[in-house]
């Protein structure tokens, strides 16, 4: 009796498990099928983004920042467009019919398409290698959407059309222009940006701005730019070499016409007063000469003697010459001054 109590209870405890196990996998099951049809039936739109609600491939909402005159002059003229209805300026959770309605996602930001270096031909026939970019940004999402469609088609567009103008507007231009005048380049750039925004309207699409990177000289033509400025700089330097030996020939000449004009004046002066010296010495020695002409003969005779006999010295003369004068006769008197003087004569009274 006690054995079937026994499996009576465990059968009513397995009876109550499996109803419990039931209905916990109903109530997963419910909010599983609930958060899957709930991300079938919405979706989320980022304030960085704008969406194109298509059904059966066809556009029939947009969701954007604001609604644009090209946006609505497109709607006007596209008859594709007339019954989309377009939300402005609400992003967050929005209702969408599943497996009917798909979304498409699109970013409002700007966008860059960095294009391959190519080169073009100025109007002097001179090749230059351009590296150029432009940003863009998705203006009317329907219009891209139905036009375009991705970014890869808009930016094979952006390509053609920026490339074509560069080569239009560069080819009016000298190479020195497209490498000096920034100024010219820059309103050159932005006439490209307006013509090219004339045809990109038409896709959805808004270039906001083009810009060149990089300007270089194709690799061939490397080896003989360097060896035209190579020449420049010799003939430059030949130039200030010939014009710095001019000048220095015009120092130099002017130098040393200046050192011989001082020369001139310095001879001068020096003459000037050897000439005076020699006439103050003349001075000297005339009155000398007439204060005492024995004592000035023999002062002249010890110069001449000094000046001329020196240790080793020969002379030959006459013994009786002037030279020798006072050599031999240390007093340089003559006889008569030894002889006695006459007595006086007597006066007779």
């Amino acid at each position: 009796m006690s054995g079937f109590t026994n499996n009576t209870q465990n059968r009513v405890k397995e009876v109550r498990g499996s109803k419990a196990f039931k209905s916990l996998m109903i109530v997963v099951v419910s909010i599983v099928a609930v958060v899957v049809l709930f991300s079938l039936c919405t979706f989320r739109v980022d304030e960085r983004e704008q969406v194109v609600v298509k059904q059966f491939n066809e556009v029939v909402k947009v969701i954007i920042d604001e609604e644009t005159p090209e946006l609505e002059a497109a709607r006007l003229s596209n008859p594709s467009l007339d019954d989309v209805t377009v939300i402005e300026g609400r992003k967050g959770l929005f209702l969408k019919i599943p497996f009917i309605q798909t979304v498409e996602t699109y970013t409002n930001q700007l966008l860059t398409y960095d294009t391959v270096p190519r080169e073009v031909i100025t109007q002097d026939k001179k090749k230059l290698v351009l590296d150029n970019y432009a940003q863009w940004k998705i203006e009317n999402a329907a219009l891209f959407v139905s036009t375009i469609n991705n970014e890869r088609k808009a930016h094979q567009r952006l390509d053609e059309l920026v490339y074509s103008k560069l080569n239009e507007e560069i080819g009016k231009i000298t190479a020195h222009v497209m490498i000096s005048d920034k100024e010219y380049v820059n309103e050159m750039l932005a006439r490209i940006t307006a013509s090219t925004n004339e045809q990109m309207v038409n896709y959805g699409i808004a270039v906001v701005d083009i810009k060149i990177k990089r300007t270089d000289l194709p690799l061939e033509n490397y080896e003989n730019v360097f060896n035209r400025m190579r020449t420049e700089r010799e003939r430059a330097a030949k130039t200030y070499r010939s014009e710095g030996l001019e000048e220095a020939q015009k120092i130099e000449s002017a130098a040393d016409k200046q050192a011989t004009i001082l020369e001139a004046q310095a001879y001068e002066q020096a003459q000037t007063i050897r000439g005076e010296g020699d006439a103050e010495a003349l001075k000297i020695y005339a009155d000398a000469y007439n204060q005492d002409p024995e004592f000035y003969a023999f002062y002249r005779s010890l110069q001449a003697y000094q000046k001329t006999l020196g240790t080793g010295t020969t002379i030959v003369l006459d013994p009786d010459a002037d030279f020798l004068k006072y050599l031999f006769n240390p007093y340089g008197i003559s006889e008569e001054v030894f002889e006695e003087p006459a007595p006086d004569p007597v006066v007779e009274p």
